[in-house]
């Protein structure tokens, strides 16, 4: 009798990926297990079916022989996997459709490959590099693979031997009534294999830690906060894995004249008590250079302006903010006693004039003095 199609079994197509092949394989599980359907070998068949199937599709190269050859790709080389029994297949639900949940999947294994580790570098950037863009070249301390022993770990002229604790595989297998549990072989720390003479160079791990420079391509308009990934720049992988990535984490400077909110700029303009109180221009400056900003007369201390367009492009947005200057008037400082004398007498003659001329202070000493008397009422 020949064998149903294993794509069939689990309800999938052939470029269905390997994570929804594992929740198709969740589904049938849980509703053919044995132990859900007591005495119902029709649903017992069905269940190991869907094991068989699922034990192929899930392995990259099982999966690549089975497309090319079919059955045949994989029957031979299945070895010990050729009996589902009731123990193993629950031992295998838990490791493999439960693992995700509690975090407690089967790990280890000669033949299973692990992704690299990502990292991480704060990169500090001036304002103008962060508004501008910059290609700038950092240097990132990460594993890299041991020249002297091209990663195996083993001084040349010496290969790793099979750990004789697990056979090789990397795991053993404990059996405890019901449950047959698989853990990581603790000889070989699920390697499947052991150095017995390390490379000088790296101590058996395989790898050196190294000192490389990258360059950075910094887009236009980051801000603090921003990330920047450099796919495949982190720790390499192990037994053949993809290597992780890079994080670049953006920190823009504080600025001496700036404060960047957004696509916004901020700054104070000092400007004299004579140009606030007449009406004037003062020279601004922009990332793009200067720009004259008008004084209007009788203009106040903390009086803020917009300038539209001199501000800053985000990397999410397309239009350019705005700058706001906030003028600070400047209090007049090393006076002569001629300077003195003369606003002296500027003062009285605004004393005299009354609140007209000092309309804010009259206000605020009007409310002083209706406080004081609440709180004597």
């Amino acid at each position: 009798m020949s064998k149903p199609d294993f794509y069939e079994v689990l309800g999938v197509t052939r470029d269905t990926s390997e994570a929804e092949i594992k929740k198709a394989y969740r589904r049938l599980a849980m509703k053919y297990h044995p132990d859900r359907n007591a005495g119902d070998p029709g649903m017992e068949h069905k269940f190991k079916e869907a094991k068989e199937a699922y034990d192929v599709l899930k392995d990259a190269q099982k999966r690549a022989a089975y497309d090319q050859f079919g059955h045949a790709g994989v029957d031979a080389g299945r070895g010990g996997t050729g009996g589902f029994g009731t123990a193993d297949a629950f031992n295998d639900i838990f490791g493999d459709v439960f693992g995700d949940i509690f975090g407690t999947g089967r790990r280890g294994g000669r033949n299973q490959v692990f992704r690299g580790a990502d990292l991480g570098y704060e990169l500090e950037l001036t304002l103008e590099q962060a508004v501008r863009g910059d290609s700038i070249n950092i240097d990132i301390a990460a594993h890299a693979e041991c020249e002297r022993c091209t990663g195996s770990g083993a001084e040349p002229g010496t290969a790793p031997v099979r750990c004789s604790t697990c056979g090789g595989t990397g795991q053993i297998r404990v059996q405890q009534g019901f449950f047959s549990i698989q853990q990581t072989c603790l000889s070989c720390q699920g390697a499947g294999r052991k150095i017995e003479t390390p490379c000088r160079d790296c101590g058996g791990r395989g790898r050196v830690r190294r000192q490389r420079t990258l360059a950075v391509k910094v887009p236009a308009g980051v801000d603090s906060g921003d990330r920047i990934r450099l796919s495949r720049e982190g720790e390499p992988g192990r037994n053949g894995g993809p290597p992780g990535d890079l994080y670049v984490d953006i920190a823009v400077k504080p600025h001496p004249i700036f404060v960047r909110d957004g696509q916004d700029l901020s700054c104070e303009v000092p400007v004299s008590f004579a140009t606030a109180t007449l009406g004037g221009s003062v020279e601004v400056p922009t990332l793009d250079g200067h720009v004259v900003l008008k004084i209007p007369p009788e203009t106040q201390s903390g009086n803020v302006f917009r300038v539209r367009g001199k501000g800053v492009r985000t990397v999410r947005a397309s239009g350019v903010g705005d700058l706001f200057c906030r003028v600070q008037i400047e209090t007049p400082v090393n006076l002569t006693e001629e300077q003195r004398a003369t606003l002296r007498a500027f003062d009285e003659s605004i004393r005299g004039g009354g609140a007209k001329h000092t309309p804010r202070a009259r206000s605020w000493f009007d409310g002083v003095k209706e406080f004081f008397e609440r709180m004597g009422a």
